[in-house]
């Protein structure tokens, strides 16, 4: 994340190993309360907005906060898919081979998916914030806070896929039941959630 966004977009557009497609989930989250905060910032010390001044005070705490979650998932996911890139290229020429690369494999498997399912969980508590920047946020950037839902959801449905990739190959199905038992509930309530936001955002575009 010390890149410059071109830096980082030509590395995640090339052949390296990472970034990948989580960093940029957690890197787009973040993109999306960004936009929250945005709003945020725009709403304060308008005299229209002065009865949610200490509401969107707090809110803008809460997503200073889970920006810089999210930007240190970008560097977490690159630092937790290593593990894993390096147990594909272990020999497995004998049995002895094979059965200590599966053993690593698994083990790698439970950081490399642990990541992606903090990313979802970040970008949850964004759609829960965005739909009170939604909610009490200055009309003049409503249709920020439509982005920001739709960047966040984006990047909980990206997460998604980054997850269930590693858990369909992992061998402890008790810990596959539960890590993709959260996934999902993360999923349905807040893609509901945000689909919410942008409707309500448009609505009140539409005027």
């Amino acid at each position: 994340m010390e890149k410059t966004c071109i830096e980082f977009l030509d590395l995640l557009s090339s052949k390296e190993p990472v970034p990948g497609g989580g960093g940029a989930c957690a890197y787009v989250g973040a993109l999306g309360i960004a936009l929250g905060s945005m709003v945020g910032n725009l709403t304060l010390g308008k005299k229209k907005y002065q009865y949610v001044e200490e509401d969107i005070k707090e809110l803008l705490e809460k997503s200073e906060s889970l920006k810089r979650e999210l930007i240190a998932l970008v560097d977490m996911d690159a630092e937790a898919f290593l593990p894993l890139s390096q147990a594909y290229g272990l020999p497995k020429n004998t049995k002895e081979e094979k059965a200590e690369r599966e053993s690593v494999l698994q083990n790698a498997l439970i950081g490399a998916c642990g990541v992606p399912l903090n990313i979802a969980r970040c970008c949850g508590k964004a759609i829960e914030l965005l739909e009170e920047y939604a909610a009490k946020g200055t009309r003049i950037a409503i249709s920020d806070v439509g982005v920001g839902a739709h960047f966040a959801n984006a990047a909980l449905q990206g997460a998604k896929l980054n997850v269930l990739i590693n858990t369909n190959l992992m061998n402890d199905e008790n810990l596959k039941k539960v890590i993709e038992s959260e996934l999902n509930e993360l999923v349905v309530k807040y893609t509901k959630k945000a689909h919410e936001i942008c409707a309500s955002v448009e609505k009140s575009i539409d005027g």
